[in-house]
């Protein structure tokens, strides 16, 4: 690839042929073809998180591990969440934040349980003293191809309880330990926008993120925290294997063509949290590979 490829949007990570790959939920990184790219090689820090002690909820594989490797490099302690199931993963995130030099402190729970998340703010505030940015990342979807006719109150239950309950009991329970200057950065999605048929249920949790993050962003404004959310479009996690029927041809749709890689993310987590983003609440930022969005 020459550089001036890697400069475009489109070739920066060439699509390669995704082989039709099947994963049992929640799925697991080092089963996936090609390997998702965290940033490990890449991310470069710049100091615009020094000293910060943050909470990124799913931060064992996808989105959640290259954000919490980029709080690392940016000079911020990480407590992060994942599954029981999810160890091998949560580990590698472990050894990257690890070698960046700052603190890690992993958090097997469900975070469906009120008790759960309450367990994780007390671990942090424990750990840390204080949470300077949360990071409600985590999240569960199922593809049904009948549509609503699919969607069992089981399953209905279970992405409303991850998505949705959980984000408001974190955020409610961490305010007491977010001082002023704090940041809170929720994962939306472009589904919040151009629901697929077959994603009803999760599209719906992630249209509510948006009005969440917005009316909580004034309802904390006078305390001096900020609000915000990232809505990526179609990102290579391990999500992608265990949740949806095809993924030969998985971000395809976005004007670029192709999906993006969870180092591609970490940025728009990065400056939300950091200074730099001071004036910036109430924002949903925008990462879709060129889908435009309201």
């Amino acid at each position: 690839m020459t550089g001036q490829d890697q400069r475009h949007p489109g070739k920066q990570y060439p699509r390669p042929e995704f082989p039709q790959q099947d994963q049992p939920h929640p799925g697991a990184t080092e089963d996936m073809a090609p390997r998702p790219d965290h940033g490990e090689s890449t991310y470069e820090g710049h100091g615009l998180l020094e000293g910060r002690h943050t909470v990124i909820t799913g931060g064992d594989s996808g989105i959640g591990r290259a954000v919490a490797l980029a709080f690392a490099r940016e000079g911020a302690d990480v407590l992060f969440t994942y599954l029981p199931e999810e160890e091998t993963d949560a580990q590698e995130t472990v050894r990257l934040v690890e070698e960046a030099g700052r603190r890690a402190v992993p958090v097997a729970c469900d975070i469906r349980e009120e008790a759960a998340c309450r367990d994780v703010v007390d671990r942090a505030a424990d750990a840390f003293g204080s949470i300077d940015v949360l990071v409600n990342n985590a999240a569960f979807q199922m593809a049904q191809s009948e549509g609503l006719e699919g969607i069992s109150t089981e399953q209905f239950d279970r992405v409303m309880r991850t998505n949705l309950y959980a984000m408001f009991w974190l955020c409610k329970m961490s305010l007491p330990h977010i001082p002023e200057g704090g940041s809170i950065i929720n994962s939306t999605s472009v589904q919040a926008y151009k629901p697929s048929p077959h994603l009803l249920d999760y599209a719906t949790t992630k249209g509510a993120i948006v009005t969440l993050t917005q009316g909580l962003a004034g309802n904390l404004a006078e305390r001096g925290i900020r609000v915000n959310a990232v809505a990526p479009g179609p990102v290579w996690t391990p999500l992608i294997p265990a949740t949806l029927p095809d993924t030969s041809s998985f971000g395809r749709q976005s004007p670029l063509q192709r999906p993006a890689q969870p180092a591609e993310m970490a940025p728009a987590y990065v400056f939300l949290a950091s200074q730099k983003a001071s004036y910036i609440t109430a924002e949903i930022l925008n990462a879709t590979g060129g889908t435009p969005l309201p």
